[in-house]
C-alpha cells in the first residue's frame, strides 16, 4: 500500500461503459493511497449518473458538465433547468469538464460559447469551482474567462505550453496533469509540465482514458495517478512525497473536499 495519500480530481468511471468491475477499481484506489476521487460529468444524463454513482461512495464527488461536444444539449430552458437541478445534491463539489474543443469542433463555436457561460454563471451562482476542457481554443477561451472575474477552476487535462501556462497561472488557476506527460514526445508539452508550480498542480487520470506509461494499452483507472506523479516527480526532480502533498493539499483546497 502507497503510504502517501493522492486525489484523482478527474475520472469516469461512473459511466455505465466503464469496462473495469468498479468495486474492485474501487479498492485498488484505496490500496495504492487514492483517498479520494472526483467523477465528472460530460452532458445531463452523464452528469445525472456522476450524481447518483457517488452518492452513496464515502470517497467519491461529483462534478457536473457539459463538454464541448455536448453542448448542443442546451436547446431551452427546460434542458438548462434540468441540468442545473443538480446542483441540490451536496455531493456536486464542481461544475464541468466544459469550454471550448476547437481540434474536434464537434458542435458550432456558438453553441460552445454558449454552453460554457451558462455554466460559468451557474458556477458563480452556487460558489463553486469549475474544471475547464480547452483544446486548440486558448485565445478565445481568455476572452470569455475574463468576462468573469470571480470563477476559480483548473484546466483539465493540461498539454499546451508555457505560454498557455503562463496565462493560466496569471489567472490563478490550478493545472490538472495526467497520464499525457508520460508518454508525450513534444518538448514544450514536458517543459511546461516542469514549470507548473506545487501551489497549483493537482492529479488526475482521466479514466478510461489516457492510461500512463508503463500501461499503455490497458483500461485506465483511479490508481495510476500514483505512476503519473511518479513520472512528474522524476520529470521535475522531486521527491514523489513531495507531488503527493501539495497536490493533494490543492486538490482538497480547490474542491472543498
Amino acid at each position: 500500500m502507497n503510504v502517501f495519500e493522492f486525489i484523482d480530481t478527474h475520472c469516469h468511471i461512473h459511466e455505465p461503459s466503464y469496462p473495469l468491475p468498479v468495486g474492485k477499481v474501487l479498492t485498488r484506489a484505496s490500496n495504492s493511497g487514492i483517498t479520494k476521487m472526483i467523477c465528472v460529468g460530460t452532458a445531463i444524463q452523464d452528469s445525472s449518473e456522476a450524481v447518483e454513482f457517488v452518492a452513496d461512495k464515502k470517497q467519491l464527488w461529483a462534478s457536473i458538465g457539459i463538454h464541448p461536444h455536448s453542448s448542443d444539449e442546451f436547446t431551452n430552458e427546460q434542458k438548462i433547468n434540468e441540468f442545473a437541478a443538480l446542483l441540490k445534491s451536496k455531493k456536486v463539489i464542481a461544475i464541468g469538464e466544459c469550454g471550448l474543443d476547437y481540434f474536434y469542433n464537434h458542435t458550432p463555436k456558438k453553441s460552445q460559447e454558449k454552453a460554457l457561460r451558462i455554466q460559468m454563471e451557474l458556477a458563480l451562482e452556487h460558489d463553486l469551482p469549475m474544471i475547464f476542457h480547452v483544446r486548440d481554443a486558448f485565445e478565445d477561451f481568455w476572452k470569455i474567462y475574463d468576462s468573469y472575474p470571480r470563477i476559480r477552476g483548473v484546466i483539465h487535462s493540461f498539454s499546451a505550453t508555457k505560454k498557455e501556462l503562463d496565462e493560466a497561472l496569471s489567472r490563478g488557476l490550478y493545472i490538472g496533469l495526467n497520464g499525457i506527460m508520460t508518454f508525450s514526445k513534444i518538448e514544450d508539452q514536458l517543459e511546461a509540465a516542469k514549470l507548473v508550480p506545487l501551489t497549483r498542480l493537482v492529479l488526475e487520470t482521466d479514466s478510461p482514458f489516457l492510461t500512463p506509461n508503463p500501461l499503455r494499452g490497458r483500461i485506465n483507472e483511479p490508481k495510476n495517478v500514483v505512476l503519473v506523479a511518479d513520472f512528474l516527480g522524476q520529470l521535475r526532480g522531486e521527491k514523489l512525497e513531495q507531488i503527493a502533498l501539495h497536490s493533494t493539499n490543492n486538490a482538497e483546497s480547490l474542491f472543498n473536499i
